[in-house]
């Protein structure tokens, strides 16, 4: 069986309560929940929520949430508590602050895991210098068979040659690509990643991924062109806000 679980956290440090914020009149968790639902309309999804107000809200509008602890270090462990009730064989992990995530993206994740993946992610290639050099845009190198051979907050592959003048087109045509939140795992796997303690490159990094290269599983990447736009600040939900506006 294959299961996606969105998990959603109420508290957000630099958002307070941001999956609650409505936006056009719609609370944001509800425009991730619709467009789950437009995009991968067989596929059972969930919301895996720490707060009775988020839960009211999914099933309200007609959709399944999952109360979990709240006190998991990550969106993995809440994925994992979750599915101790849904019993999935395969799990997709899609943002619960991302409303703009593709029927391709989530395609993809799943044919990783029919090939017999153990853990599968997608990436994007970055275009602009700005953002490549940007720590909160987590960047991931790959090998010729495209598993993940590091995430970073820092730029790599480095340009030692020229790091202080590379332009946008460097970036453009290098091996660079910023990682997506967007996650496909085993479930039997799922147990034994969230047992593990956390890795040292993980602890420095703050990407909870490394886990699972710091212990030798592969993770493999997709390459998308679809970028679902994160809301992490009230800028970007006034963002997406234009975007909808422009897209009605």
């Amino acid at each position: 069986m294959l299961a996606i679980v969105a998990p959603a956290r109420l508290a957000s440090t630099r958002f307070p309560e941001k999956l609650l914020h409505p936006i056009c009149g719609k609370p944001l968790i509800l425009w991730v929940a619709e467009r789950i639902r437009d995009q991968a309309p067989d596929i059972p999804a969930y919301f895996a929520v720490d707060d009775a107000r988020l839960k009211e809200v999914v099933e309200g509008a007609g959709f399944r949430a999952i109360m979990t602890r709240t006190d998991h270090q990550s969106g993995t462990d809440r994925l994992a508590e979750a599915n101790e009730q849904i019993g999935a064989d395969v799990l997709i992990n899609v943002q619960a602050d991302e409303p703009l995530v593709a029927a391709s993206q989530i395609a993809a994740l799943a044919r990783f895991m029919e090939e017999g993946a153990t853990m599968a992610t997608l990436a994007t290639p970055f275009r602009r210098r700005k953002d490549f050099l940007d720590p909160n845009q987590v960047k991931v190198v790959m090998n010729e068979q495209q598993d993940a051979l590091y995430f970073s907050r820092a730029p790599i592959p480095y340009n030692r040659d020229a790091f202080d003048t590379f332009d946008d087109a460097w970036v453009d045509a290098a091996p660079a690509y910023r990682h997506l939140g967007l996650y496909a795992y085993r479930a039997e796997f799922l147990k034994q990643f969230c047992a593990l303690p956390q890795g040292k490159l993980e602890v420095i990094e703050k990407l909870e991924q490394l886990r699972a290269l710091e212990n030798g599983v592969a993770i493999k990447v997709g390459l998308t062109e679809e970028v679902s736009i994160g809301i992490d600040t009230a800028e970007d939900a006034a963002a997406f806000a234009a975007y909808l506006l422009k897209e009605d």
